[in-house]
């Protein structure tokens, strides 16, 4: 059986441990139901390093990699996460050769978004005091704009005895979000949940 190695950005340089990084990721793959065929997950850091450390990773053949990054944007219709992160120009990034097509994959447009999928997390990490009417109506959610996701979390949690902040209270909240729910709100993450289920 061929080792998945995931590269996933976030837990930037000296703001959280590979510890809970990795215990974060893999009690969500472990309740998407990979028990037995679990990434070997890798803390990215931040964007341009976790890119790097998985073109980088490609003088191990004998694994398949996986590379998981934000899509900072809307992503357009038609396009693979290859096309979107060689076209957005913050990035441009050229698919390795060694890379297959399959081998991008994308959290539209932030891993926050994720969160928003699973209001009953949200109001069980959160509280009482979580203040919901700062989530809109939204019917597609990998349409809101990253800041309007990131403001909404922090607006709804200011009341909070544990305010949402990127780092520490992320990935706490990573590890109890429903990754149905997630699959069935966000399409790319539905793609990248049905690849790792594939054998």
């Amino acid at each position: 059986m061929v080792t998945v190695r995931i590269f996933i950005e976030g837990g930037g340089s000296g703001k959280i441990s590979d510890k809970v990084f990795k215990e974060a990721w893999t009690k969500f793959f472990t309740a998407a139901g990979l028990t037995g065929r679990m990434p070997k997950i890798v803390r990215g850091e931040g964007r341009s390093t976790t890119f790097r450390k998985f073109r980088t990773a490609h003088r191990r053949p004998s694994e398949l990699l996986l590379l998981l990054v934000d899509s900072e944007g809307p992503v357009a219709d038609g396009h693979s996460a290859w096309q979107h992160l060689r076209a957005r120009l913050e990035d441009n990034w050229e698919q390795p050769l060694e890379a297959g097509d399959n081998s991008a994959y994308l959290m539209v447009q932030v891993m926050e978004t994720w969160f928003l999928a699973d209001r009953d997390a949200l109001r069980r990490f959160f509280g009482p005091s979580l203040n919901e009417n700062s989530f809109g109506h939204w019917p597609n959610l990998e349409e809101v704009h990253k800041d309007t996701v990131l403001d909404a979390l922090e607006r709804a949690t200011s009341n909070c005895q544990k305010p949402y902040r990127k780092g520490k209270v992320s990935f706490e909240l990573l590890g109890r979000v429903d990754p149905q729910l997630v699959a069935a709100a966000c399409p790319h993450a539905n793609q990248l949940l049905t690849y790792l289920r594939t054998p």
